[in-house]
């Protein structure tokens, strides 16, 4: 939420900076992501309130007016304008020259079309008020020429930009957050903003609520003789401010309110109805809603409408209907000021996959006493704006909720907190914040009633006011307990050796707009398409890491990542498991040579067999321990090498521990065996057969060579191996290594009719 701080300081009296509300209201209320600036960066003496005393076309243009405004200076100033929705006699906002506009350009004395220009007269963009350039702003006409434009319009605006937390829906608007500051800092809270108007007639408003459960209250108010057309510049600019866009001046009223004080209102066209009892029940079966978005959505059951006689004509709390949408031909204007059960609302929400600013409200919890100082304000509002005529009111309701009371103990307070805060102090923080002490129990007030329910939250409550007072200290640590867990050191383990294979660690969601998997988990409402499906493996998104990192200019680029994925289980739940995922440049060795010093590390004996992923060249990959490694497929991206590994089987593969063997009392014999064998025979499987055939005496074998051309002939490869022979108890002889070799070769030759080639 964006709070405007001149809207906040008209509630809240207190001499605090904007950084010390911002820093005050991060420790003990609310998240404040940031403190955004907005407006005229120079002199604000340069901006002023004008009077337009002449008014006429350009002599040498068209398009252009040539004026003479007022600034309340000795003479008038000359100002040639673009704009034509005012003329002579209007009160304009003015920047004199030598001001600087929020785009940085500096006025002077120009000649325009062979005529002096002074300064300029300004529309509400160019000093950042709001989005508007159709024309100039119009200010009362009450103002006296020459007044400080600083004085009438927030040209310098200083936005905290809050996150609140689900359980303080009171937090939602300008009010609750200056109830907040002003129990921080001590300052003076106003009351309840708002003035009821004289009401000018007594025409029946009919409310009937069929469904009090999903609707607690509902005030109806009508006013006629209403005047759509553009707010003032004031409060457009506080709706923009606040992140919001202005509309007209009745629907402006209903979100000025709703960003004020918190609870949403709804304005309808009352000449539109059929007849004039609102309803407030559950759909019928199969009935439909054209909302203001122009979307016909499908109700059931469950969703709470507003009607009319004859059809829904909004769903409750979350958007009217089109139907009866306030327009500029508008007259009439119903009002509603409702409160609804949160629940059964959300639900709605979720499933027509629609939120608005005012579900968002509901959704958490709105005090059912605030319709009532929503509607008071809206009202003055509307008969101040519009020129509306009040004429009729109902407040239909249930027995609304009491406020809970509460047992506090101040011993137990000091307890949990952990420093003394007196009993008198507690008392004075809960006052603050509209709290109500009574001989040993706490009443709640109502816009807390939801959150505050046992005496825990009582104590939370005074701790957060006496946080600051609690001592940078270290906790003393007299015992230890627990240690990591095997998969946990095998975790530390590969992100140490990544590491220091040069890779650095990346973090990519886990929510993915697609998966190679077709049976990889949807998300029924996703926040978006990017982020619609659990995925069920970790390169995808480190691919696409990589190739963002290429194309930034980044060299180099090596990235892992350690994180969970999610496989279909034909249950409610995925199956969940951690993996390890890793990209390189280059090609199959570069990621093999990644997955080799991984597995050595974790004393892993290494087997690498043909293999197959979607994600990995057909030809160039391999299966291993637990994953893949292999070239990336060049439809996917180009350049790279890649693995994934799942932890849980490098766990299960990892000894617990290792035992010494000798390795260096006796040299080993060296030899090099070639070996011609069918295209399908791996080598994985012709070392496994040498290991068996040699016995503990073969200390070593790898592969070093592949080969194919005419002298293998089709269908066959050549395989080379560097085999090293050993014993721990004597050096072996020629003679030893040769039994040793005769026995592999006999071997071979009897399992997969390999013929030794050298």
């Amino acid at each position: 939420m964006r709070i405007p701080m001149s809207w906040l300081r008209e509630y809240v009296r207190v001499d605090a900076t904007t950084e010390e509300i911002a820093a005050r209201l991060s420790v003990s209320t609310c998240e404040v992501e940031r403190i955004s600036r907005r407006g005229v960066p120079g002199d604000l003496s340069l901006f002023r309130v004008g009077k337009v005393l002449e008014a006429g076309k350009h002599p040498n243009a068209d398009r252009l007016q040539l004026t003479r405004v007022d600034v309340g200076e000795a003479e008038p100033y000359q100002i040639v304008c673009g704009a034509w929705n005012f003329g002579a006699g209007a009160t304009v906002a003015v920047a004199l020259p030598g001001a600087t506009l929020p785009n940085g350009l500096t006025l002077e004395r120009r000649e325009l079309r062979g005529q002096m220009s002074e300064g300029m007269i300004l529309a509400e963009d160019e000093v950042e008020l709001g989005t508007d350039h159709d024309g100039i702003m119009l200010l009362d006409g009450a103002l006296a020429a020459g007044t400080p434009l600083a004085d009438v319009l927030p040209l310098v605006e200083e936005v905290l930009e809050v996150e609140t937390t689900p359980n303080r829906p009171d937090l939602l608007s300008i009010y609750g957050i200056a109830r907040e500051v002003a129990a921080l800092f001590g300052g003076e809270l106003v009351d309840w903003p708002g003035t009821e108007p004289a009401r000018e007639g007594d025409e029946r408003v009919e409310i009937a609520i069929d469904d009090y459960d999903g609707c607690p209250r509902y005030v109806g108010r009508l006013f006629r003789g209403v005047q759509v057309g553009p707010s003032p510049v004031w409060m457009r600019a506080r709706i923009s401010a606040a992140g919001m866009r202005p509309i007209s001046n009745v629907v402006d009223v209903t979100n000025y309110v709703m960003l004020a004080l918190g609870n949403p209102l709804h304005a309808f066209d009352y000449d539109t109805l059929a007849g004039p009892r609102i309803v407030v029940r559950r759909a019928g079966a199969g009935e439909q809603l054209r909302t203001l978005d122009g979307q016909l959505r499908n109700l059931d059951r469950r969703d709470l409408l507003i009607a009319d006689a004859e059809r829904g004509i909004a769903i409750a709390g979350i958007m009217g209907g089109e139907e009866t949408e306030v327009t500029d031909a508008t007259t009439n204007v119903l009002l509603e000021a409702a409160n609804f059960e949160p629940v059964s609302l959300l639900h709605t929400s979720e499933r027509i996959a629609l939120r608005t600013e005012g579900s968002n409200r509901w959704e958490k919890g709105v005090d059912p006493y605030l319709a009532e100082h929503a509607a008071r304000l809206a009202t003055q509002l509307l008969v101040e704006l519009s020129g509306a005529r009040w004429v009729g009111a109902a407040d239909v309701h249930a027995e609304l909720p009491a406020r809970p009371v509460v047992e506090l103990r101040p011993a137990r307070v000091d307890a949990l907190i952990g420093i003394d805060v007196r009993e008198a102090r507690q008392a004075e923080i809960l006052e603050r914040i509209g709290f109500e002490r009574r001989k040993g129990t706490v009443v709640v007030p109502t816009w807390r009633a939801r959150d505050v329910t046992r005496e825990i939250d009582l104590v939370e409550e005074i701790a957060r006011f006496a946080l600051d007072e609690v001592p940078f200290t270290l906790p003393v640590r007299r015992e230890l307990h627990g240690r990591l867990s095997h998969e946990q050191r095998v975790r530390r383990i590969v992100e140490d050796v990544l590491v220091g294979c040069g890779l650095s660690e990346a973090y990519t969601p886990s929510l993915v707009a697609s998966d190679p998997d077709p049976q990889a988990l949807q998300l029924p409402l996703p926040l978006s398409s990017e982020h619609s499906v659990l995925r069920t493996t970790l390169l995808p998104s480190l691919i696409a890491a990589a190739d963002r990192n290429r194309e930034v200019g980044n060299v180099d680029v090596a990235l892992f990542e350690i994180a969970r994925v999610y496989r279909p289980s034909g249950e409610q739940l995925p199956d969940e498991s951690w993996h390890v995922a890793g990209v390189v440049e280059g090609g199959y060795a570069e990621a093999k040579g990644v997955v080799d010093a991984l597995l050595g590390a974790l004393k892993i004996e290494l087997r690498f067999e043909r293999g197959a992923d979607p994600l990995l060249h057909p030809g160039k990959t391999a299966t291993v321990a637990g994953g893949v490694v292999g070239e990336v497929h060049p439809a996917v991206a180009r350049g790279w090498s890649a693995f994934e590994l799942e932890l849980a089987a490098l766990a299960a593969a990892m000894p617990e521990r290792v035992l010494y063997e000798d390795v260096i009392t006796f040299p080993s014999v060296l030899q090099d065996l070639a070996f011609l064998v069918d295209e399908e025979v791996s080598a994985a499987d012709l070392m496994d057969e040498m290991r068996a055939a040699a016995g503990a005496e073969l200390r070593d074998v790898q592969v070093f060579d592949e080969y194919r051309g005419a002298q293998t002939g089709a269908g066959k490869r050549s395989l080379a191996f560097r085999v090293a022979f050993g014993s721990p108890e004597r050096t072996l002889t020629d003679e030893d290594a040769a039994v040793l070799r005769t026995r592999i070769v006999d071997a071979l030759r009897e399992r997969f009719s390999a013929e030794l080639r050298a």
